[in-house]
C-alpha cells in the first residue's frame, strides 16, 4: 500500500487554486461532482503522480480546519529561492528556521487561505529525498 494523496476541503476553490499554483503545484485533473463537490487534483511538475486534492463543497459552508490537522510538509531544493518566488507571487512565507540545529534541515512555514499550515523543508547537503527510518537512527 501507499498514500495516494492528501485531500483538503476548501472554502473558495479559485482562491485556493491560485495559492497552490503559486506554491508550485500544477493541475492534473478535475471532477465535477454536483452536490458531492468539485474536486481538483494537483501535483508537482516533477512528481510521477498527483499528491493533493482540493474539494469544494459550496453547500457545506466555510471550512473550519479545527485542531485535528497539523500541517503538510513539502520538500524544496533551495529554500531561499523558493521563499523569494513565493513572496514574488504574493504569498507570505515565514522566516527560515533550523529546527534540528545548524546542520539539520532548514524550514519555513506558510498558511493557505483556509488556514492549513504548510512546512517547507530543505534537507542539508547529502540527505536523500524524503524521510526514512535512517532519519531516526
Amino acid at each position: 500500500m501507499k498514500t495516494l494523496f492528501v485531500s483538503y476541503r476548501v472554502t473558495d476553490l479559485d482562491r485556493s487554486l491560485a495559492f497552490y499554483t503559486a506554491l508550485g503545484y500544477v493541475e492534473v485533473g478535475r471532477v465535477q461532482g454536483g452536490e458531492a463537490g468539485h474536486l481538483v487534483i494537483l501535483g508537482f511538475p516533477d512528481e510521477p503522480a498527483a499528491s493533493l486534492e482540493l474539494v469544494h463543497r459550496p453547500a457545506a459552508g466555510r471550512v473550519d480546519v479545527g485542531t485535528g490537522f497539523d500541517h503538510l510538509a513539502i520538500q524544496v531544493d533551495t529554500l531561499a529561492a523558493t521563499l523569494e518566488r513565493l513572496a514574488g507571487a504574493g504569498l507570505e512565507p515565514g522566516p527560515v528556521a533550523y529546527p534540528g540545529g545548524p546542520r539539520g534541515p532548514m524550514t519555513s512555514w506558510l498558511t493557505d487561505p483556509d488556514g492549513y499550515r504548510i512546512e517547507l523543508v530543505q534537507w542539508p547537503p547529502g540527505h536523500p529525498d524524503g524521510i526514512t527510518d535512517a532519519d531516526f537512527s
